[in-house]
């Protein structure tokens, strides 16, 4: 369930809709989901991703529009471009480079467990900007978020491995290589 709430969550609070600029950093798991998420609810969706290599996943999914991150020229050329970008990577980013992309009154969440993270307070002041945390609503926002998946038929990439392929699997995530949730069959554990 992690990765579904963890996106549906800010992107419900901070009224995501149709007119709204959306920008997901990161494609994983809950990257995907938000991705889902923020196009059924209307919104124009970008993914902001390390590379390219997931681009034809990311328009699959929904998105309307798929930048790298690692290419300087992206920071300038999205300057003020969003309302809400939801961070679901935990690497350490350069906030204040994120913080610059939104527009005026615009948000930051980050959903993921990161890694310590600073930021300019200017880059806040200087146009109305916000830095926020979200972490799983409660029951109530739970079952919204289900009903909402039903009604959008809106469920998880999944890959089903037996154990015998948990080692493998634990790689494929160190190397970015999932698409995008692991589920162990449990009848391979006998």
């Amino acid at each position: 369930m992690r990765g579904h709430h963890d996106t549906y969550s800010p992107l419900h609070r901070w009224g995501v809709g149709p007119g709204k600029k959306v920008a997901i950093v990161g494609l994983g798991g809950p990257g995907h989901m938000g991705v889902k998420f923020a196009r059924a609810m209307g919104a124009e969706v970008t993914v902001l991703s390390q590379s390219l290599k997931k681009i034809d996943d990311g328009l699959r999914l929904g998105a309307d529009h798929y930048h790298a991150i690692g290419d300087p020229a992206t920071f300038e050329e999205l300057a003020g471009a969003f309302d809400l970008i939801v961070n679901t990577v935990s690497a350490r980013l350069d906030v204040d480079a994120y913080l610059s992309l939104l527009g005026v009154g615009g948000t930051m969440v980050n959903v993921g467990p990161p890694e310590p993270l600073s930021l300019n307070v200017f880059s806040l002041l200087a146009r109305g900007r916000s830095y926020a945390g979200s972490s799983i609503g409660g029951i109530r926002e739970t079952q919204e978020m289900l009903d909402f998946c039903g009604e959008h038929g809106i469920g998880a990439g999944i890959e089903t491995i037996g154990v015998e392929q948990i080692n493998e699997a634990y790689e494929r995530v160190l190397a970015s290589d999932v698409r995008y949730r692991f589920v162990i069959d449990v009848a391979t554990l006998a």
